[in-house]
């Protein structure tokens, strides 16, 4: 009988790990993508759909929409208003942070046209800051200038650059490619937080007084930062070295191995046990 109990309570301990490890692939599921959506054609009103589902019924120039929680995969979207509607197909994958942007091409008159820029969102270290300056205007390539010197060149439409600089302001300019002569853009002061990233898209056309930009900002990590695998308990409690972290199972082993582990000692326990014997009790007597 004993060892019929300690084989069903090891028969339970398995069911309840697979149960457990069934809900860590759950817990193990695909990080989503997060997707910004920016509005940079001068003059336009549009609605704005993912996959089918409106995000905004009229955006206007300057419109920084979401973020939004993608799965991973490849998403439809669409911007619509008045003559216009532009459409196109953004693949993300698991964890990836990026803008979809409505824009004008190079050419002047030219129809609007969607770019997607992956935001580098990497440990940056401290007290910089991190610059994403994307060319989203209807001018040639252009040169960007920082604090008067100049830090990117020949950047067309569509294309950006990225660097990590000082936090604090910095004056930032955009200036026809290869030349010294006035900004297209700027010089416009633009104050950066340490730890952060600063998305800026130029827009528009300085030939109708129209050129501006459009920007965001996120958080970083900070550069280094990563799990301690040691940890000095000090000299109050009952340990008194460190005590090193032992790295548990993997996503997939989460949960399973510990409670398997459990049922074969349970299983063993009970195989290895002698059997219990029944004794013959003497019938008891009654005084007489």
């Amino acid at each position: 009988m004993r060892r019929l109990v300690l084989l069903v309570a090891a028969v339970l301990m398995l069911g309840l790990g697979l149960g457990l490890s069934a809900a860590g692939s759950e817990a193990a599921a695909p990080r989503p993508a997060m997707v910004t959506l920016i509005q940079a054609v001068p003059g336009a009103d549009v609605g704005v759909w993912v996959d089918g589902r409106k995000v905004a019924r009229s955006a206007a120039v300057g419109a920084v929409l979401g973020p939004f929680e993608l799965a991973p995969g490849t998403h439809d979207v669409v911007f619509e208003g008045g003559d216009l509607t532009v459409e196109s197909t953004l693949d993300v994958a698991a964890g990836d942070t990026s803008d979809v942007v409505l824009h004008l091409p190079a050419e002047v008159g030219g129809d609007p046209v969607i770019s997607s820029y992956l935001a580098p969102t990497g440990p940056i270290g401290p007290d910089k800051a991190r610059v994403m300056l994307a060319h989203t205007a209807t001018v040639a390539p252009a040169d960007v200038e920082v604090d008067g010197k100049t830090v990117f060149t020949n950047i067309a439409n569509g294309e950006f650059a990225d660097a990590d600089v000082p936090a604090g302001t910095i004056e930032v300019a955009l200036l026809p490619s290869g030349t010294t002569a006035d900004p297209i853009l700027g010089p416009l002061d633009v104050t950066l937080e340490a730890s952060t990233l600063s998305m800026i898209y130029a827009y528009g056309n300085p030939r109708d007084g129209s050129m501006n930009v459009i920007s965001h900002t996120t958080t970083l990590a900070p550069d280094g930062s990563v799990r301690p695998s040691r940890i000095d308990t000090g000299s109050a409690g009952l340990a008194t070295a460190p005590v090193t972290e032992i790295p548990g199972p993997g996503p997939e082993g989460s949960g399973r191995l510990p409670f398997a582990a459990a049922a074969l000692v349970v299983v063993g326990a009970a195989l290895l046990l002698p059997p219990r014997r029944r004794g013959h009790r003497p019938p008891r007597r009654t005084p007489g």
